[in-house]
C-alpha cells in the first residue's frame, strides 16, 4: 500500500507512481493554463478529476467546461490544454495510465519506464 497526503500547491506535482498507474495533483491560478496545442502524452491515458474551481478542457479542439466533481478522461494521443477560467484556484487530482511523468514532473518519453 502507498499513502500521501496531497497538498495541493501551485503547480504540478507526481504524488505516487506504481507499474501502470500514476498520480499527481495540479493547482493551476485563475488565468493560468496547463498544456497546450501540442500537449499530449502519446502512451497514457490520464484520468482528471476537479477537486475545487472552474475552467475549460480543450481536447483536440472540443470544449469542455469544468466545475468541482467533474471527470474528463483524455486519451493518449489527444492534445490537450487545462484552463483555469474561474477567480480562485483550479485543484485537480490526475491518474496517467501507464506513468507519463518522471518523480521531478518531467514527462516520459513514450514507450520509456521511470
Amino acid at each position: 500500500m502507498k499513502h500521501k497526503l496531497c497538498r495541493f500547491g501551485k503547480g504540478f506535482r507526481v504524488a505516487f507512481d506504481l507499474r501502470k498507474a500514476q498520480a499527481a495533483e495540479m493547482v493551476l491560478a485563475p488565468g493560468d493554463s496547463e498544456g497546450g496545442p501540442d500537449n499530449r502524452h502519446r502512451a497514457a491515458d490520464q484520468w482528471l478529476f476537479v477537486l475545487a474551481g472552474s475552467g475549460l478542457a480543450i481536447v483536440d479542439g472540443v470544449r469542455q467546461r469544468l466545475k468541482a466533481g467533474s471527470l474528463v478522461v483524455i486519451e493518449r494521443g489527444e492534445r490537450h490544454e487545462i484552463r483555469n477560467t474561474g477567480r480562485t484556484l483550479l485543484r485537480t487530482l490526475n491518474f496517467y495510465t501507464p506513468p507519463a511523468y518522471r518523480a521531478d514532473g518531467e514527462p516520459l518519453p513514450a514507450g520509456r519506464k521511470r
